[in-house]
């Protein structure tokens, strides 16, 4: 069993802010991969979903206590299951990286997040962390208005597409290298790169030899 975790604040009031793309991640891991349906469970104060990821068994999670007190769930839920910190993933909002880029890591500090710092003290620091870039606003007094408000409409063009490849290529973080989850990520995010023109090739010849050819 791993237990694969989003950040979050409950409630629809949240549900577009920055601070929710953990949210994000484990639902889009839950409808791409089949996941059971979210059920509340008051005794670990959370929403959960069961699946699998490639025949591993997986438990979705989605703290519901609100993001400062998400070392709650984390806590009740590796008791109950006997889990080892490095069987937990959690997918969290990173102000120290440019918007869409992503890093994981086994263990390491908290840089003044709150959820990872919950998390921190009731498991001790041995988890995964898949850092989400949402950017920052450039000034500490800002920060605390800039991670609660929605992200804008522009920002679409990274973040559902980030979204959509963190959720295909979740079986392989469960292997335990980060480096290849990252890699197989950023391979799915880079843009298609343009067929090199033959010498003497017209570019239009270029472009019927990518055409694909018609079904019809």
């Amino acid at each position: 069993m791993r237990l694969l975790v989003g950040l979050g604040n409950p409630g629809p009031r949240y549900a577009r802010q920055r601070h929710n793309i953990g949210f994000m991640v484990v639902d889009a891991i839950a409808a791409r991969h089949g996941f059971g349906p979210w059920r509340a469970r008051t005794k670990f104060s959370a929403e959960l979903a069961e699946g699998a990821l490639e025949g591993d068994p997986v438990l979705l999670v989605k703290p519901v206590t609100f993001m400062n007190e998400s070392g709650q769930a984390v806590g009740a839920l590796m008791h109950f299951h006997k889990l080892e910190p490095a069987q937990v993933y959690v997918f969290h909002d990173e102000l120290d990286l440019a918007p869409g880029k992503l890093r994981v890591k086994l263990g390491g500090g908290t840089a003044g997040h709150n959820g990872l710092r919950s998390i921190e003290a009731h498991v001790g620091d041995a988890f995964w962390r898949v850092r989400l870039g949402i950017g920052h606003p450039g000034d500490r007094d800002l920060v605390s208005h800039y991670v609660l408000s929605d992200f804008w409409v522009e920002d679409r063009a990274w973040l559902e597409p980030l979204i959509e490849a963190l959720a295909l290529e979740a079986p392989l973080l469960l292997k335990g290298d980060g480096g290849a989850y990252m890699s197989r990520v950023a391979h799915r995010l880079a843009p298609e790169r343009p067929a090199k023109q033959k010498p003497g090739e017209t570019e239009a010849g270029a472009a019927a030899g990518r055409a694909k050819p018609n079904d019809n």
